[in-house]
């Protein structure tokens, strides 16, 4: 274990566990960590804790308890059965070894040792600092629910069980990292999940040797999918409880980890990266439109640049009556390399949207309008078609729901926009195929990327295409190999 850490068992005496505390956690060195010792019934009893992960009024209210047995009892050799009985917390378990009673400690639980005793009494008083759930900001919605993941385990699990309240229901715990000891927890429906896919993800997790998990869920989706430097996301992220809890039902397993707002959704495949909660709190029809403008925006984002490029080239391939596509005027500046600038521009914009105060973000986007765009045609250095196709493209990126997806397709987009430039119609036609194949040989967690388009399924794939109506998608989706196919209420 971390820090010298072992399966010592806890020692008799109080002296010795406080020395342990002091030269292996830093008691009396870190501010935070500290010890109130009392004395009842002549024994006396530790309590070790975290200032700033435990809720004070609770401690108070259980000190107030204990030391009250001095006044309502006689001495008598079971004091912890005694100390046990009159802690007022529901949740309290009994540890053995100094390295349980560090790792709760460290975790925001109070220890409660009893002279004489080799065991400990951990209550989980832990109140971690954090915000109130709100809606997140890159999945919102018309009508719905304003509730949202926030950075507390307990928080999310909570949110989660408040809409399945079925008894099959799971959240496996565990802690991942040598040194941080995150809670990660994996969450399925017993009667539905797929048993292999749970004991993979089970088995991933605790083959993950490293320090910490300090960036929560970006880190443990590297160690479980593998990615490598592929940029296509082979998990799909959601801070919606609703989306969440409707995967689950799917037979979905999802991944908790503490300190993160995501839950990791898996498997996934491309097409789980196109979704959005809008689709389901408007009518089928709405939903099949947004839907449909929302694919016209991916495949602008992705194939739109490549192609007006290929017409700039090669202009018979117009027809007559939308030949006025392309630059009318001359340029200075060859178009490849206007169209990578305002591409790079566009990334630039994005990058530093991000890192704007937000009473500065309006100022900044009028600066790019008004004073960048416009002053850069003037001047010669774009046309306004660059412009305006560039700008087309990067709002079909925005309107990808999932950001990871835009990112990825923007990088197949500048790649076939090279292949383009250099080889022109044999070269987006290559681009375009070995970009489909690449997907093809895609597999997260032995999931196919590309299902249902390949393999091809046909009726999933319509319900890809049209949002049907709930009470007419009765079958659970194939690729999860759920045991139960059948979406019905669950068997008392």
């Amino acid at each position: 274990m971390a820090n010298g850490g072992t399966m010592k068992p806890i020692p008799e005496s109080l002296n010795e566990i406080e020395r342990y505390m002091k030269n292996k956690v830093g008691l009396g060195d870190s501010f935070d960590l500290g010890v109130r010792k009392l004395k009842i019934l002549k024994k006396e009893v530790q309590f070790y804790y975290v200032n700033g992960l435990c809720d004070t009024q609770v401690i108070v209210q259980i000190i107030e308890e204990l030391v009250g047995i001095n006044d309502h009892e006689k001495l008598t050799s079971h004091l912890r059965m005694i100390v046990e009985n009159r802690i007022t917390h529901q949740s309290i378990e009994t540890i053995k070894t100094m390295d349980e009673l560090v790792d709760r400690v460290l975790a925001g639980l109070i220890v409660i040792l009893v002279e004489g005793e080799k065991t400990g009494i951990a209550v989980d008083v832990r109140d971690y600092p954090g915000r109130q759930p709100q809606e997140p900001d890159t999945e919102k919605v018309v009508r719905g629910s304003r509730d949202g993941f926030v950075e507390n385990i307990i928080v999310n699990t909570a949110l989660t069980r408040r809409r399945i309240r079925d008894e099959s229901l799971r959240f496996d715990m565990m802690k991942v990292g040598e040194r941080s000891k995150t809670d990660v927890a994996i969450a399925y429906i017993k009667d539905i999940a797929d048993p292999s896919l749970i004991e993979v993800i089970r088995k991933e997790l605790n083959a993950i040797e490293v320090d910490g998990i300090t960036m929560a869920d970006k880190t443990i989706e590297e160690f479980i999918v593998k990615q490598g430097y592929n940029p296509y996301p082979l998990v799909r992220y959601t801070e919606r409880a609703d989306v969440a809890a409707t995967h689950l039902l799917e037979g979905h397993v999802l991944i908790f980890v503490d300190t993160s707002p995501s839950v990791i959704i898996t498997p996934t495949t491309y097409f789980h990266h196109l979704q959005h909660a809008e689709e389901y709190r408007q009518s089928p029809a709405v939903g099949t439109m947004v839907r449909w403008v929302r694919f016209l925006g991916v495949i602008a984002s992705l194939l739109l640049l490549p192609l007006w490029y290929l017409f700039v080239k090669d202009p018979h391939l117009l027809p007559e009556k939308v030949s006025f596509i392309g630059p009318n005027k001359d340029s200075n500046v060859p178009v490849f390399l206007q169209i990578m600038l305002a591409d790079g521009g566009i990334e630039f914009l994005r990058m530093a949207a991000i890192h704007t105060p937000t009473p500065l973000s309006t100022a900044m986007g009028l600066i790019a309008a008004v004073m960048i765009g416009q002053i850069a045609i003037d001047v010669g250095l774009f046309v306004p078609e660059v412009i305006l196709y560039v700008s087309v493209a990067a709002i079909g990126t925005y309107a990808t729901p999932s950001y990871e997806l835009s990112i990825a397709n923007k990088f197949g987009r500048i790649l076939l926009l090279i292949v383009t430039a250099v080889f022109h119609i044999p070269g987006f036609i290559l681009g375009t195929t070995i970009w489909l194949l690449l997907l093809a040989s895609i597999k997260s967690l032995n999931t196919p990327y590309l299902w249902p388009f390949m393999p091809f399924h046909p009726a999933a794939f319509m319900q890809i295409l049209i949002r049907r109506a709930v009470p007419g998608s009765k079958i659970r989706p194939s690729i999860v190999h759920a045991r139960n196919r059948i979406k019905q209420p669950a068997k008392s």
